[in-house]
């Protein structure tokens, strides 16, 4: 039977994990701060075994909406869910956006399990949640009493029975990376949900968008060799001629005569959702492709707006690069407060810059309908906003290349996280001088991949955002917030907790009041 990803969804505390742990036998909360905690914060991952003896790779994705975007990592690329609803507690906050972003990607099949059944009413939350969403299969289930497994089971089996299957299409090769590390005498190990085509050991593989080169020594689905691995599997590769930190969360492994070109600008065919803010030209979003987000701004292609509730079509220009094909779907995430506010299919992932007109809506619409429209008439590059009066614009510059020495302090930055290293021990790392290192941060700094927090430090932008984030929900709770109070917090040290603050107030998301530092009124109105 053809290989199927299933994903979890739901709010925190809804009992995802204990459910996964009780179909599964396995506890897919693998880190000691998870366990201290009692809360998912990463993807954990298991095989199901249902009773036609087809297998599914699941993957369990965090509840809190601290950690929505780690969700999203999990969500794509997944052909079913499986959403929680617990019967003491009805639909919540996570259950609705966790819903939003599995129906901007298009996973429209699943099974609903009412959970900790034992504890409430399954029949009214069953109601409750046929409202929200009409359709699938609803079994009250509970992971501690050891009920209504087999019937969740069963119905799983009924809905996967009904997927079409992703291992016969023969497309190149793609790997969306979640986890990248290395194990003694094995080496790098990278894993993820094989989206499309096959990989075996011996295949050459290219590593996007940085462009690295490496060959495949083994493959493993679910921790078994395998000597090759089919689309919609959870597969775990073992690299030759790359390190782990080369290769992170967020990068593709791709194989093929045809690879996927990283790029900057995607046209695609957005739907907001209706309690979201419109998007007036220029607004700025958190775009979530694959494992990898990215922020961007929205350039609605037919006129100035997109309306909360319907859709249309825009061009994305992102701050960094992102590796999409034609098809593959897109999550919109606004950036404070950050929301899920809207998604689509990427119609063209390698379009000329250009603004609004009919002729661009067309060859889109066309594209669409799977037609090959011929080679566009691109407008002129844009110099102003149409229709409006006054001096032209500057044309926006050309994101720069980057070249191994940049890429190889971008990796030491991801690996870093939320405490990197000081510029000069980076160079030290990276087997360059203060000022060879000072000249590719600046190309990190132009191509969205690194921020100068303070004089001699920078952090990848994915750790620098969960901080400012954290620190900003900090000063909205209390109403301000010093050094010590983030240094606590936080679990950082004095020197970072100082450099966060400076950076908040710097930007204007903070000021200064004495000691403290509180929110500006935009940033709290935010």
């Amino acid at each position: 039977m053809s290989p199927l990803t299933l994903g979890t969804a739901g709010h925190i505390d809804h009992g995802k994990t204990a459910l996964i742990g009780a179909l599964t036998g396995r506890d897919t909360d693998r880190l000691p701060e998870e366990r201290e905690r009692g809360i998912s914060i990463d993807l954990g991952y298991a095989p199901l075994d249902l009773p036609s003896g087809r297998r599914l790779s699941v993957v369990d994705v965090p509840g809190h909406e601290r950690f929505v975007r780690t969700m999203v990592a999990g969500a794509t690329g997944v052909d079913l869910f499986l959403l929680c609803v617990a019967a003491d507690d009805g639909v919540m906050p996570q259950t609705r956006e966790h819903l939003a972003v599995l129906r901007h990607l298009g996973v429209d099949a699943g099974v609903v399990a009412v959970t900790k059944a034992d504890l409430g009413d399954p029949a009214a939350v069953a109601e409750q949640v046929g409202e929200l969403l009409p359709g699938p299969p609803v079994v009250p289930v509970s992971a501690m009493a050891r009920t209504g497994l087999d019937d969740l089971r069963a119905a799983l089996d009924g809905v996967a029975a009904q997927l079409p299957a992703r291992d016969g299409e023969r497309g190149e090769a793609r790997l969306h990376v979640d986890r990248s590390f290395t194990l003694r005498g094995i080496g790098t190990v990278v894993t993820g949900t094989l989206w499309s085509g096959e990989v075996g050991a011996g295949d050459r593989v290219s590593i996007l968008p940085s462009g690295f080169e490496a060959r495949i020594r083994s493959v493993q689905v679910h921790d078994e060799p395998v000597e090759r691995a089919a689309a919609g599997q959870r597969v775990a590769l073992n690299l030759a001629g790359v390190a782990w930190r080369e290769v992170s969360r967020g990068d593709v492994v791709c194989a093929g005569d045809s690879l996927p070109a990283p790029t900057h600008l995607v046209d695609a065919l957005v739907a907001l959702e209706p309690g979201a803010r419109a998007l007036e030209r220029g607004a700025r979003v958190q775009v979530h492709h694959g494992t990898r987000d990215v922020p961007g701004r929205v350039v609605p292609l037919g006129g100035e707006r997109l309306a909360p509730g319907g859709s249309g079509y825009a061009q994305l220009r992102l701050e960094a690069p992102l590796v999409p094909a034609a098809g593959d779907r897109l999550i919109l995430r606004q950036l404070a407060p950050p929301d899920t506010i809207g998604g689509g299919p990427v119609i063209d992932p390698a379009p000329r810059k250009h603004g609004p007109s009919a002729a661009v809506v067309d060859r889109l619409a066309a594209l669409e309908r799977g037609e090959r429209p011929p080679p566009p008439q691109w407008p002129r590059p844009e110099r102003g906003r149409p229709g409006r009066g006054g001096p032209a614009a500057p044309a926006e510059p050309e994101p720069p290349v980057l070249d191994d020495g940049a890429l190889a302090l971008a990796s030491l930055l991801v690996a870093d996280g939320r405490e990197p290293r000081a510029d000069g021990d980076l160079a030290e790392a990276a087997g360059m001088s203060p000022a060879e290192a000072a000249d590719r941060l600046e190309l990190l700094r132009r191509a969205g991949q690194a921020v100068r927090v303070a004089r001699n430090l920078h952090f990848h932008p994915e750790p620098l955002r969960e901080l400012e984030s954290e620190i900003v929900a900090i000063c909205r709770r209390e109403g301000g917030v010093t050094i010590a109070g983030v240094r606590d917090e936080l679990g950082t040290s004095r020197r970072y907790a100082q450099a966060l603050l400076e950076h908040l107030d710097a930007t204007k998301v903070t000021r200064r009041d004495g000691d403290a530092h509180v929110l500006r009124r935009r940033a709290a109105a935010g």
